[in-house]
């Protein structure tokens, strides 16, 4: 487990569940990890500047969660 995002604002965890709960679940479950990872990360820098540290933090964080990430989206009601 790559540990570089325990650094991390808890702000910007929270700001980065956010985004990820406002993606629609198709995105989340068809995407693979690598084009998730980026869409967030996107969408997320949409919302705020980020640093480097924060981008490397937050692609690693991500990466190590995909397949929370889809768990989630799956059970989602709607689909």
């Amino acid at each position: 487990m790559n540990v570089c995002y325990e650094s991390i604002q808890a702000s910007l965890i929270r700001q980065v569940w956010e985004v990820i709960e406002q993606t629609q679940s198709g995105v989340l479950l068809h995407l693979n990890d690598q084009e998730l990872v980026r869409q967030l990360l996107a969408q997320l820098q949409n919302r705020r500047a980020l640093n480097c540290q924060e981008v490397q933090g937050v692609s690693h964080y991500l990466s190590d969660r995909t397949p929370l990430i889809r768990d989630l989206a799956a059970d989602r009601p709607g689909l």
